[in-house]
């Protein structure tokens, strides 16, 4: 696909409404999410929501449309499909229009593995036996089994595994080349999560949307203290041990960047770049009574508590008390994690169907089996 379709000037392009992401593990994903179902709102769009009491689009089976809820009534009239999923084209393809635009986010797996770790420290068989980070990099195959794959795909090439592919694969060059193309085939942009705010500016472009469309507060992010630090030895053995994680986010950093200089131009963008920060801070001003996220300890409204998980202390936000509704309102959906805004949509667009049970705190996969 040629990148120069990314950047029509904004006179004459319409904002783009059937959009799929493929929202990965780790990566800064949430934030999109809560991005994608305030445009569902602004724009009175369709979500393809999990079925049932599920929060996930079947995760970490891989996707049939009929996990989707009303898959068979409603068809492939939805505009939005961005729940956790593992990628699955021929299915995404019924459920979602033949002009939708495809996109997902990686990270660097360094950080993305140490996150993991900490979030998924009681799920992942591998996780749950070591003691910290730095023993389970030291010698993972004592601690990681293939036998309990799918519950340790958090513990290994993460993102490859949510691309739909074996995360045990053999690191083969051809191999990896084949995955690498057929991801450019099926993804219209790839972003990277750590330039977080320029992959923002450059979503803004390829989709056509207005700025206030990609203004966020960082969602479900953990608190410094749950952070581990990784020794030197350990960063390296990452690259190793996730290596087709790691030529994935190589080949597509890259990408990213030439795409930026080939569109936007890096002047731009840094202008674009302040331009959102500005409007992020005014908004952080109008909205939080403290400037920035709290740990669930200190959270206010308990309606808002994010998810909690593993070992990591995910952080909220406290809304200042006195804002006039629609404020008020506007507020709360930039700050609404996940769980609650997927469970708020599932009710206004499935109004006939039994509400989704939020027991919080509960772990995901309780979620999986039906």
């Amino acid at each position: 696909k040629s990148h120069e379709e990314l950047l029509i000037p904004s006179m004459s392009c319409r904002a783009k409404t059937n959009v799929m992401f493929l929202k990965t593990h780790k990566t800064a994903s949430s934030t999109i999410l809560n991005i994608m179902f305030r445009f569902v709102e602004r724009y009175n769009l369709t979500v393809a929501l999990p079925a049932d009491q599920l929060m996930h689009l079947g995760y970490p089976k891989i996707f049939l449309a009929s996990f989707v809820e009303e898959f068979q009534a409603i068809g492939q009239n939805y505009n939005i499909m961005c729940n956790h999923l593992r990628f699955n084209p021929s299915e995404v393809k019924k459920v979602m229009a033949a002009n939708t635009f495809y996109f997902s986010i990686l990270r660097n797996p360094i950080s993305l593995l140490e996150s993991s770790y900490i979030y998924y420290k009681d799920y992942a068989p591998a996780f749950r036996i070591s003691k910290d980070v730095n023993e389970y990099l030291a010698s993972p195959m004592k601690y990681y089994h293939q036998a309990d794959y799918e519950q340790n795909s958090y513990a290994r090439n993460l993102m490859w595994f949510d691309f739909g592919y074996d995360n045990n694969a053999e690191d083969n060059e051809k191999y990896i080349e084949a995955v690498l193309k057929e991801i450019e085939q099926n993804f219209h942009l790839i972003l990277i999560a750590d330039y977080f705010d320029e992959s923002m500016i450059l979503l803004k472009h390829a989709l056509c949307w207005d700025l206030d469309d990609v203004i966020y507060f960082k969602l479900n992010s953990r608190s410094q203290d749950t952070v581990q630090t990784l020794t030197p030895e350990s960063k390296e053995r990452i690259k190793a041990w996730c290596s087709l994680d790691w030529k994935l986010y190589l080949h597509f950093n890259q990408t990213f960047w030439r795409i930026i200089e080939e569109t936007i131009g890096l002047e731009v963008l840094e202008k674009e770049v302040n331009h959102l920060r500005t409007r992020q801070k005014e908004l952080m001003e109008t909205c939080l009574s403290e400037q920035e996220a709290v740990g669930k300890e200190h959270m206010k409204s308990k309606g808002l508590l994010p998810f909690q998980s593993g070992a990591a202390n995910i952080l909220g936000y406290n809304l200042k008390q006195d804002l006039d509704n629609r404020t008020l309102r506007t507020c709360q959906k930039m700050v609404m994690p996940e769980l609650q805004y997927t469970s708020y949509l599932y009710a206004v667009q499935h109004p006939h169907k039994k509400r989704k049970q939020l027991g919080l705190p509960l772990l995901w996969t309780t979620f999986q089996e039906k």
